[in-house]
């Protein structure tokens, strides 16, 4: 059992580490290909928070959340393989922080060409998160080992 259970948290945090890397490696001087791809996705979403709540949303710069999301998926997947619940907290918090930018289904109406593949990857992004929610409750739900005490050997008289 406990093999099998490293090997499963290995390939499910293998998604997030290969996804790090493959951003580490392309991220250069602005933030590589996904920094490009987030901008005006993001400016979208401070725009849209920005009207409904009528709370400005400081600037940032695009290339600190590329890099923020490589340490999360980075870190949070290495940490992950061994069990951590900090890496699973890591995980998640990118995944909650992620998906709703990335996959922007409320731009997107239902007659739009990629409606349907924002559809199937953003339900991809809910069974991850269900799958990091899932391994929280069951490391909280597990009692700690304690160590056996020893009875007390009876003395003879």
């Amino acid at each position: 059992m406990g093999f099998t259970s490293f090997a499963g948290r290995v390939l499910f945090a293998s998604v997030f580490i290969i996804s790090a890397w493959q951003q580490f490696n392309e991220f250069g001087v602005d933030g590589g290909p996904s920094a490009k791809a987030l901008k005006p996705k993001f400016h979208v979403v401070t725009n849209h928070v920005s009207s409904k709540f009528g709370v400005e949303v400081p600037e940032i710069e695009i290339k600190h959340l590329v890099a923020a999301a490589i340490a999360f998926k980075g870190i949070g997947g290495i940490l992950f393989s061994f069990g951590s619940s900090l890496g699973a907290y890591l995980l998640l918090l990118h995944q909650v922080a992620a998906s709703p930018i990335v996959y922007d289904l409320y731009n997107n109406g239902i007659d739009e060409d990629d409606f349907v593949e924002y559809v199937l990857k953003y339900s991809q992004s809910l069974a991850v998160l269900g799958a990091l929610l899932f391994f929280l409750g069951m490391k909280n739900s597990i009692p700690k080992r304690q160590a056996k005490k020893k009875a007390p050997k009876t003395k003879t008289v």
